[in-house]
């Protein structure tokens, strides 16, 4: 990669003031529950936990619903984050998968009428890219068999849908605060709930958290210094050519360390709902501008105005085309998503028993993704225009196929 202006395919920047109030925080023990009691107004919520990361928050909601339930299977989308199916094994819990459909991002709810049984425990919507899930339609199947439901809002922090929070729709949520998310710490995970009984069972669990180990610590501060400065487009060629920085990486784990969130995490989230807001309506304004110059308007249902996108997703008309504009786009931000659906994980596969998901195959094979975050400047969005218009067009003599089981715009 030459040296030149490249851009994150995802970004909420740190500022010099956030990093002083980090410092702040080392020193000053309250933050953490003054950080609390932000999160629970600001979602109008009961209960609040910060853990040291999205995974981790998710463990300790699957760890507290055992304690609830006898049952152990739980359902989520066929095309997600690695983390999740990561977290659900950690826990000792049954993976069931539930296949999407490419025009929604959205679980195919005929099969998961078909999914959702006596030993369900929950089932996990994801609000994907920031678009909202249909939560209330997962309830509707859940509500009168005693299965819980967990939103994954990790990449929808502070978006609604209806007048309420994404966060708020289901029996408990969580959030990413990791780097790329809608706003970030470095690392760090957020559970909300206003359920007394699954947060006194989740309480059993996050009492015992350990502090993050000195020489961790001490890490995660120098990481979030270096993303700080480098993570500026003048100069983030730098970190996507070193290996350990992970960038972009997905990766399933077998185990992972579920650890209290730290005090520098929090001093950083000093004034977090001011900055969520401005990030939010950047993106926000940047996929509106997409929708304009792309006339997505009368598109697709992921495609709609008012929705902070934290990446824009667009469809092509096959995995060639999908590699050759990432191939061609990376400088601009342009990037795919995860590289196979969770039934190809190679540690986990065996359990899918051969199962096709045609709609998570066609996502995982035509979806690309488009920056949308306050770093993009109006000469990125006419250089990102111009790569992806020529793909687009390929697209436009070719509407019907979509329907058809390959993905268009």
């Amino acid at each position: 990669m030459s040296i030149m202006r490249t851009l994150p395919p995802t970004a909420a920047p740190i500022s010099p003031t956030d990093l002083m109030y980090g410092f702040y925080g080392i020193a000053n023990g309250k933050l953490n529950e003054k950080l609390e009691r932000e999160i629970k107004e600001y979602f109008g919520a009961n209960h609040a936990f910060l853990v040291s990361s999205g995974k981790a928050a998710l463990f300790l909601i699957l760890s507290g619903l055992k304690r609830l339930t006898r049952k152990r299977k739980v359902i989520i989308p066929a095309y997600t984050c690695f983390s999740v199916p990561s977290a659900i094994r950690m826990a000792g819990l049954d993976i069931v998968l539930c296949d999407i459909r490419p025009e929604t991002l959205d679980f195919d709810f005929s099969q998961l009428r078909d999914l959702v049984d006596d030993d369900t425990m929950c089932v996990i919507p994801t609000h994907l890219f920031g678009i909202p899930s249909d939560v209330s339609k997962v309830r509707g199947l859940c509500n009168n068999r005693e299965i819980f439901v967990i939103e994954d809002a990790a990449q929808a922090m502070g978006a609604a849908s209806g007048g309420k929070k994404l966060g708020t729709l289901g029996d408990v949520a969580f959030f990413s605060l990791g780097r790329g998310k809608n706003i970030t710490c470095g690392s760090g995970g957020i559970i909300i709930t206003s359920s007394g009984e699954i947060a006194d069972s989740i309480q059993e669990s996050y009492s015992d958290l350990e502090k993050v180990p000195f020489t961790e610590y001490a890490l995660n501060v120098l990481e979030t210094i270096f993303l700080m400065i480098f993570l500026r487009p003048t100069l983030f060629w730098l970190p996507k050519r070193l290996p350990f920085l992970k960038i972009g990486e997905t990766r399933f784990h077998r185990t992972f360390p579920v650890l209290k969130f730290t005090g520098f995490q929090a001093g950083l989230l000093h004034d977090w709902r001011n900055k969520l807001e401005t990030l939010n309506r950047g993106r926000s304004d940047n996929a509106y501008g997409y929708i304009e110059r792309f006339e997505f308007s009368n598109g697709m249902q992921i495609h709609a105005n008012g929705i902070p996108y934290n990446r824009f997703p667009i469809y092509l008309e096959g995995k060639a085309s999908k590699e050759e504009l990432c191939e061609s786009g990376n400088r601009m931000g342009i990037s795919p998503m995860y590289p196979f659906p969770i039934h190809k994980i190679q540690e986990i596969k065996e359990m899918f028993d051969r199962r096709d998901f045609e709609g998570a195959e066609t996502i995982s094979d035509t979806l690309v993704t488009l920056p949308t975050h306050v770093l993009v400047n109006e000469k990125d969005k006419m250089m990102i225009r111009e790569a992806v218009k020529k793909f687009l067009r390929q697209e436009e003599r070719n509407e019907h196929t979509f329907r058809q089981g390959v993905g268009c715009h």
